[in-house]
């Protein structure tokens, strides 16, 4: 690179993680005019920093290269290939099964912009007008699936959509699913019934007021704060749901990769 790095850009450990899941094309394909990993270097930029894409730095590729580009991989799922990927490695590395045998669902709702705002619905109890970001993590936070829908959807309603991911991708080992108490009602446990999972709701004990931590439940919970680090997930700026799942698993990804170099690393160091 002939420019100053930026605290996003991928390491040489990471970026020899990821180039098999992004070489969509040889390297040396002749249409090939920008080197890849800037390409990439670029598309971790925005997803950390939030920004528009005219208002991308001048020392990476064109922003029209870059967005067509992230919307290749998007469409192509390869962020989603790697991190369930990644999943497996970690829960390796750290002496569990590939695939877990539970997993915690929630979700959350983003605000809003005037590009997402025709798919927008209101959500009373948070009063606020957006999209709602449904997942599905396993017991160490770490994502395999997820749903994007208009703030007014029940998280009820998603279960059935989730819980067949979250099957398709472990081998249907998924036994059980911890939720909470917005996950109540007979429709949503057969939803998941159906699916071979049994949902447990996980309620807060007596009259508590203020923040519990709750059993399991705090696991997804530190799955959103995770996303919360990354600008462009603050809000809803995209104009279709499926590029706002798609810089979810960029997120992912980019936090999963880091994990993985570094116990990889802790691994090696102990033998």
């Amino acid at each position: 690179m002939n420019r100053r790095t930026y605290p996003s850009d991928v390491s040489d450990e990471e970026w020899a993680l990821v180039l098999p899941y992004l070489t969509l094309a040889p390297l040396e394909a002749p249409q090939r005019k920008y080197d890849l990993r800037e390409v990439f270097n670029a598309l971790r930029w925005m997803v950390r920093t939030g920004a528009q894409w005219d208002y991308l730095p001048h020392d990476f590729p064109p922003p029209h290269i870059v967005q067509a580009q992230a919307y290749r991989w998007m469409n192509r799922g390869v962020f989603e290939d790697l991190v369930h990927d990644l999943r497996m490695t970690l829960r390796m590395l750290q002496g569990k099964a590939a695939h877990p045998s539970a997993a915690i669902y929630d979700a959350r709702t983003l605000q809003s912009t005037p590009q997402s705002g025709e798919r927008a619905g209101y959500d009373g109890y948070k009063r606020r007008k957006g999209s709602k970001v449904h997942l599905a993590v396993d017991t160490l936070g770490h994502l395999l699936a997820l749903v994007v829908t208009a703030a007014s959807e029940q998280e009820r309603a998603q279960v059935g959509a989730l819980s067949q991911q979250v099957q398709e991708v472990t081998g249907e080992q998924v036994e059980v699913a911890f939720v909470d108490q917005g996950y109540t009602g007979e429709e949503a446990a057969q939803a998941a019934e159906a699916e071979g999972i049994a949902l447990c709701v996980v309620k807060v004990e007596g009259a508590k007021r203020g923040f519990v931590l709750l059993p399991k439940r705090w696991v997804v919970e530190r799955s959103f704060a995770w996303t919360s680090r990354f600008r462009r997930l603050a809000r809803d700026y995209e104009r279709l749901a499926e590029a706002l799942r798609g810089w979810h698993w960029l997120a992912f990804s980019v936090l999963m990769t880091a994990k993985t170099v570094d116990k990889r690393l802790n691994h090696k160091q102990k033998y």
